[in-house]
This record gives structure tokens, C-alpha cells and sequence, in this order.
């Protein structure tokens, strides 16, 4: 986008010239605060467009502090007068014209969203604010009215990643070496310690990966997604990753296995890219490799062991409390029978967990406690399978006690599966895996 770029450039250099600037280098919070009210009030783009950059070099500059209260001015300052929106919901009321409602919505809207707006005008406007929201996310659980600010950054946030506007690229050897960076940077289920190990994730003809990046962020990936091409469903990703593993050719291949999903930007956490970025991978393999038939996810289980540290506390003599004895234990794996009594009691324990817990939301329709698992039943998958020591990595013996589980993306069913889940809340899963829930209820568990 270099003609969009100095495009931006000259009129940020021609609305620089209309500021009376006279902020110091690093300008205060409050000084910031005027200068977004100022933004606000302008009605020059050029001047706009040199505002929201100055306002976001600012920004940048601030320690931690001097960005807490930047934050908690704006949380203050840019609420709807709630005397106008009730005024506007009166008139609605009395009329329901076009017209009352325009005013409705024009008053109910925080003023947050048009500073957002505006500052995305700056270059490079849209990365800034994600970096901010980042900020904003480690403040909110010391700074509880900033939720406020937090879901104005969501609202604009939803509109301007709709999925619609993401672009996917195949990444390989041939992608520029600042993304690769990037990618092992933002790996966030299997670690990337080196070149190497990068290479034999993008380099042989039975692994492929795909990133998502917006328009207005060309250079960073927003979700980048690992594929092992193999001829069955595996149950380890210690197999998966293995370097000495044997390699299939493509066109021998009939599954394809999503074994790494990273979400790069810590700004857009909890902002949806829409529910099918993974079918549209799918489909693009299976387009390229027509004997492709099984698409397949190999999943961390990250909140497995804090859930079964709850369970454990309601009662003593629940199989929960029994399992988390014999963890306690070291050395559990050096045991056959200990590790055969602990594998017994966990899968259906783990069972459970995915087709009965649930934690309230605030449409009112429980969701399962595990965000991979609400990321992966959300995008229309079901869950096929768990395998006991499917990572037996330092992580992954913390988090699920080495347990990984495969979702399965059946593109027939994937719009049904997406829209039981979202209406109703109901977790699609194998006979397998409700027939373990099953015995784990009738245990006690």
C-alpha cells in the first residue's frame, strides 16, 4: 500500500502545518486528553489526519502510568450525556420516526467510537490502536471502569476485522524473513526455538501453514494456522513434530491436521474473525489435494488440570480428588499401574469436562470452560477424540496432564454444528466421547 502511505504522509505533513503544537516531546496524559477533544471538534481532514498522529506518537511515549491515566480520562470524558439519551429515547418513543431514531442512536453512542475513528485516520493508525487495546487489556483487571473503553474497542474492532477483510497467504521458505520472524515470535501452542525448526514446519511437502493478515496491517499476521498432511489421525505431537518422523508425499495424504492455531494479536483477543477462517483452509487443501478427506485439529486442553483442581476441592471422595492424589505423587509416570489407574480416572474426567462444564456468559447460554474448545465448537467442529500423553512437553503436562484432543471439521456439517453451538450452546462430540462423559457421571464424578 505505498501509494495509500504517501498519500497519508502528505497530508499529515500539510495538517502539521495548520497545528499550533506546543505539547512538550512527551506531552502529559492531561495534555493528550485536550488534544483528543481537539480531534474531535475538528472539521479539516488534514487536520484531523495530523492530530490523531501527533495524539498517537504521544501515546507512545507515555510510561505506564501516564497511560493509565490517559485511559482513565477517557473513560470519564467520552460517555453518552445520559440526559440526552433520554430525551432521544423519548422522542423515539413518542414517534418512531426515522428521524427520532437516528437521534437515538446518535446519542446512545459512546463519543469514544468517532475518537477511534478519527485516530485510525493516522498512518499506521489501525496496528497503534490494537498495540493500545493491549495496554488497556493488562490495566483492566486493576482498573475495572476501563471495561467500558474496552468495549468500545471491541465494537469498532468487530467491524473493522470482519472477516470479510482478511486476506490469507500460504507462508513458505520464499516469505519475507520479517514475517517468519513474526510467526515464530507468535507461536503460542508449540514452541519455536530456532530456524530449523521453523523450516521443517514450512518447508517439506506434507506440512503447510497459513496466515491471516488485514489490509491495514499488511506486514503482521493476525492468526497464522500449522498443517501436518498425514494418512491418519494422529494422537501425539510428539509424532507430528518429530524430525526423524516419515514424511508422506502430498498426493498420498488423506487427513489433514491442524496442529497449531495462533492468535498473533494480543489487541484483538476476544474479537471474533468470524466463524469459518479454518473451513476456508480446509477447503483451499482440499481443492489442492482432492484425496484430502478428514480434517482434523490436534488440541491443547490449557484449563483441564485448574478445572480438576476445582473439582477435586467439592469432595474428597470424588474421582477428581482421587486423580489429583495420584498426580501429586511425582514419579506417576515411571508406574505402569499408577499411570493406568490415573488414565482411567482422567479421560472420562476430561470427557465431562467438554460435553457438561459450563461457564455462564452473558447471553445466558453456558459455554465449555475451555477457550480451544469454545474456539474450535464455535467455528462448526466437533469433538472426535482425546488421547491420553498427547504432549508429554513440560506445558502440556501442567495445563492437561499431557492429554490433547482432536475436533473434527466435516465441511457438511459445519454450518449446523456452528449454529446448534451458537443458539443453543450444544457441544457436537463423537458417541466416543459421550459415552466416556457418561461414565464419568454414572462414577460419581
Amino acid at each position: 500500500m505505498p501509494a495509500l502511505n504517501d498519500l497519508l504522509t502528505t497530508v499529515l505533513e500539510r495538517g502539521a502545518r495548520l497545528i499550533d503544537w506546543r505539547g512538550a516531546e512527551r506531552p502529559s496524559p492531561e495534555a493528550l486528553a485536550g488534544h483528543c477533544a481537539d480531534l474531535l471538534s475538528s472539521k479539516g481532514e488534514a487536520t484531523g489526519v495530523a492530530l490523531a498522529a501527533r495524539i498517537l506518537e504521544g501515546y507512545d511515549g507515555l510510561d505506564a502510568e501516564g497511560r493509565r491515566a490517559f485511559f482513565q480520562s477517557i473513560a470519564t470524558d467520552y460517555d453518552p450525556d445520559p440526559e440526552a439519551v433520554t430525551a432521544a429515547a423519548e422522542g423515539y418513543a413518542a414517534g418512531r420516526s426515522s428521524q427520532s431514531l437516528a437521534a437515538l442512536l446518535a446519542a446512545a453512542e459512546p463519543r469514544r467510537h468517532e475518537l477511534f475513528r478519527r485516530l485510525n485516520l493516522a498512518p499506521d493508525g489501525t496496528r497503534r490502536l490494537v498495540a493500545m487495546r493491549a495496554d488497556l487489556l493488562r490495566l483492566l483487571p486493576d482498573e475495572p471502569e476501563f471495561a467500558r473503553i474496552d468495549a468500545d474497542f471491541r465494537h469498532m474492532f468487530g467491524s473493522w476485522f470482519n472477516r470479510g477483510f482478511l486476506v490469507m497467504h500460504h507462508i513458505d521458505w520464499n516469505t519475507p524473513a520479517a514475517i517468519l520472524e513474526k510467526i515464530t515470535a507468535y507461536e503460542a501452542v508449540h514452541e519455536i526455538d530456532s530456524w530449523e525448526e521453523l523450516r521443517r514446519r514450512v518447508v517439506p511437502e506434507d506440512r503447510r501453514c497459513f496466515a491471516f493478515f488485514h489490509p491495514s496491517m499488511p506486514d503482521e499476521p493476525l492468526v497464522f494456522v500449522e498443517v501436518a498432511l498425514t494418512k491418519e489421525i494422529p494422537g501425539s505431537i510428539q509424532a507430528v513434530l518429530a524430525p526423524e518422523r516419515e514424511r508422506v508425499a502430498p498426493g498420498e495424504a488423506t487427513t489433514a491436521v491442524f496442529y497449531s492455531i495462533s492468535n498473533c494479536q494480543e489487541g484483538l483477543k476476544g474479537v471474533s474473525f468470524g466463524a469459518f477462517l479454518i473451513k476456508q483452509v480446509a477447503e483451499d487443501l482440499a481443492h489442492a489435494l482432492p484425496r484430502l478427506d478428514t480434517f482434523v485439529t490436534l488440541s491443547p486442553v490449557p484449563d483441564l488440570s485448574r478445572w480438576l483442581g476445582v473439582e477435586a476441592k467439592r469432595d474428597p471422595d470424588l474421582p477428581a480428588a482421587r486423580a489429583m492424589a495420584l498426580i501429586s505423587t511425582e514419579g506417576w509416570r515411571d508406574e505402569p499401574k499408577r499411570e493406568a489407574d490415573l488414565k482411567a480416572l482422567l479421560l472420562p474426567l476430561a470427557a465431562r469436562y467438554f460435553v457438561d462444564a459450563r461457564r455462564p456468559d452473558k447471553q445466558g447460554i453456558g459455554q465449555p470452560p475451555d477457550p480451544v474448545a469454545r474456539f474450535h465448537l464455535g467455528n462448526g467442529a466437533s469433538l472426535l477424540d482425546i488421547h491420553w500423553l498427547g504432549d508429554t512437553s513440560e506445558k502440556g503436562l501442567a495445563q492437561s496432564f499431557g492429554i490433547m484432543v482432536n475436533y473434527l471439521y466435516d465441511l457438511d456439517k459445519i454450518e449446523e454444528n456452528h449454529e446448534a453451538y451458537a443458539t443453543e450452546g450444544k457441544v457436537a462430540a463423537s458417541r466416543k466421547i459421550r459415552n466416556l462423559a457418561a461414565a464419568a457421571r454414572k462414577g460419581g464424578a
